[in-house]
């Protein structure tokens, strides 16, 4: 496969800061590809900005702001410069999961947290990028971050499944939108995968975090890296629209094997 067919595009990445969307944003890099960097954090995307630009000659432009503020994530992609708006790559990535518990002891803001996330948030960046990407008239691809939790609900993580059967109906619903449009969509959807996501979830309980991943060999998030790069390095006539990744002795959301 041709490694340098990205080479030049911009991709906009949300969620860049730390874990999946950190590790695609080095790949993508890597491969030639200039990127508009999404997240919260300014001294760390500034840190990465730097790092991505000094190690392989790419461009990389950052927005700061957080996904859950329509107005925020409009204004901040509308105001791109002209030669940032031909975006032609979107890795919509930002999300995550806090506690694990019964529907009914939920704690609220912990639910408001992650539909804000990884529902609306998802949407405000998918509304105002793909006008971008339409308008470059080439195939672009679409990458959105679901998981396994979208497949299988568990227990006590209903709200995080609920969230990503959701992202899994938008990305399906946005792929027969745009199907007489040059946009291919797909659906990524990690298995365990050892980022900060537990550790988020678990409110920065490290022991918590750490036992999630006990007895067996996770996946890491350079692993769905290249999965993304990838798909996103593909023949324009070649569109994956679903794809599961997981260790070794994962089946599914609900079945892993540990020593």
């Amino acid at each position: 496969m041709n490694t340098n067919c990205i080479k030049g595009k911009i991709a906009f990445i949300s969620g860049a800061s730390s874990g999946i969307g950190r590790a695609v944003a080095e790949k993508l890099a890597q491969m030639g590809a200039n990127l508009i960097l999404c997240a919260r954090r300014v001294e760390v995307l500034a840190q990465l900005k730097d790092q991505l630009e000094k190690e392989y000659a790419v461009e990389v432009f950052t927005l700061v702001f957080d996904v859950r503020h329509y107005q925020e994530v409009a204004k901040n992609i509308q105001s791109l410069p002209e030669k940032w708006r031909y975006i032609e790559i979107l890795i919509n990535n930002a999300g995550l999961a806090i506690g694990l518990q019964p529907l009914h002891t939920y704690a609220m803001e912990d639910a408001d947290q992650m539909i804000d996330t990884n529902i609306k948030g998802f949407t405000y960046v998918a509304n105002s990028v793909i006008p971008l990407m339409l308008a470059t008239d080439k195939v672009g691809t679409i990458v959105n971050i679901g998981s396994v939790a979208g497949e299988i609900a568990y227990p006590n993580g209903s709200i995080y499944c609920a969230t990503k059967f959701a992202v899994k109906a938008l990305s399906d619903a946005m792929r027969i939108e745009l199907m007489d449009k040059k946009i291919k969509i797909t659906t990524v959807k990690p298995g365990l995968v050892e980022t900060n996501f537990s550790k988020v979830r678990f409110k920065g309980d490290t022991e918590k975090a750490d036992n999630v991943y006990k007895g067996i060999t996770p996946l890491y998030a350079e692993d769905i890296a290249d999965t993304i790069a990838y798909i996103v390095n593909l023949p324009d006539k070649v569109q994956i629209t679903d794809i599961t990744v997981t260790p070794l002795h994962q089946a599914d959301a609900l079945h892993v094997y540990k020593e």
